[in-house]
C-alpha cells in the first residue's frame, strides 16, 4: 500500500473499539479489507468485485 489508509469499521461492530469486525480502507485504486484483530493481515481487491461479493452476500448466494 503506497498511502496511508484510512481505516472505517461497520456501524454494526460491537462497541466502535471492539476487535470482532472487518475494516475497510479506501487508497483510490484499491480496497483493502482486514479483520480488526489480526491488523497485519490485509486482503486488497478493486471495488467492483467486492461490490459484486457484497451483492451476492446479500441476495444469499452463498448461504447453506
Amino acid at each position: 500500500m503506497t498511502q496511508a489508509a484510512h481505516w472505517q469499521k461497520s456501524s454494526f461492530s460491537e462497541g466502535g473499539d471492539g476487535n470482532t469486525c472487518v475494516e475497510l480502507a479506501d487508497t483510490g485504486d484499491h480496497i483493502h479489507l482486514r479483520e480488526s484483530d489480526t491488523p497485519d493481515t490485509e486482503l486488497t481487491t478493486k471495488a467492483a468485485p467486492l461490490a459484486q461479493l457484497i451483492r451476492g452476500v446479500k441476495s444469499g448466494l452463498f448461504s447453506a
